[in-house]
């Protein structure tokens, strides 16, 4: 299908690369295309736009931008273009502010989440968190020893978390549907817990994974 990724970081590139090798027609939303354009050379056929332009293109988006930005992404993109469609949240709301010893600090609190903060603010898009809880090197065809790992995945419309879901499985993923928005509460602090062995000991390469007595 046609993705559509907000954003032209290290997170958005490794999906959208990722996701053109899997056979998806994707478009990179940028302010600045012309930037990428040595990059595009090699990314096997990714595309770039303005904001508004990817989200038209796209069947499916993902905004994959600093926490700080999401809003006013998801509003440059054009809240109509994006309306009745999957937008999967893949950002945290990581403050401008250093770890302390190895935690990433948020500018949310403990009852709220970036994910709610986006809904409210556009509630015809179909927000599903998903991607934020694991680096970028491992987003598609994440490789380890205990088999796929599990994203943690939360939205309020039950289509979209579908869609999302069998994205994942098509990169590599197992999904856990953790329920609505609310639940981002929770999700979107895996990214601190995920970080802290990097932060500490410059190690990276997990991620995490639910076990079922069934």
């Amino acid at each position: 299908m046609k993705i559509a990724i907000l954003g032209s970081g290290v997170v958005a590139k490794s999906l959208g690369a990722g996701l053109q090798r899997k056979g998806h027609a994707v478009m990179l939303g940028t302010s600045d295309p012309a930037k990428l354009a040595g990059w595009l050379a090699g990314s096997g056929g990714v595309r770039a736009g303005s904001f508004a332009e990817t989200a038209a293109y796209g069947e499916l988006a993902i905004l994959a931008v600093k926490g700080s930005a999401a809003v006013s992404v998801v509003k440059a993109a054009g809240a109509q273009a994006l309306a009745g469609k999957t937008v999967i949240d893949a950002s945290n709301p990581i403050a401008d502010k250093p770890p302390v010893h190895g935690v990433l600090q948020f500018f949310t609190g403990p009852n709220e989440s970036l994910l709610e903060t986006l809904q409210a603010a556009y509630p015809a898009v179909h927000f599903v968190k998903a991607f934020n809880s694991v680096g970028n090197a491992h987003m598609v065809d994440p490789k380890f020893a205990g088999g796929p790992p599990t994203m943690f995945i939360a939205g309020n419309d039950d289509a979209a978390k579908a869609q999302v879901t069998a994205l994942l499985r098509e990169v590599g993923w197992e999904s856990a549907d953790m329920g609505r928005a609310e639940a981002a509460r929770a999700i979107e602090p895996l990214c601190m817990l995920w970080c802290i062995p990097g932060m500490l000991h410059n190690e990276w390469g997990h991620a995490f994974k639910l076990l079922k007595q069934h």
